[in-house]
């Protein structure tokens, strides 16, 4: 489950950031950040499809604390 965490926590960290570097016109952050996205998705994808709901909630909750961890990323950076 701390690995379910850890990757939703550390993908929604990146949406975020991207999503500032994207309407701020950042663009070569943008296009680093969303090929690690894309990257980290794809193992995401599979991992949690095939898990029970407790490794689904553990990555919701990373998730969600990733978005503020990408608010305040993107924040720092710029």
């Amino acid at each position: 489950m701390k690995r379910a965490a850890f990757l939703g926590w550390l993908q929604v960290s990146l949406v975020a950031l991207n999503t500032y570097q994207i309407a701020n016109g950042k663009a070569l952050g943008a296009l680093v950040v969303g090929f690690l996205i894309a990257l980290i998705w794809t193992s995401n994808v599979r991992n949690v499809v095939q898990s029970g709901w407790w490794v689904r909630i553990a990555y919701a909750l990373g998730a969600s604390l990733g978005a503020l961890t990408g608010i305040h990323v993107a924040s720092a950076m710029y």
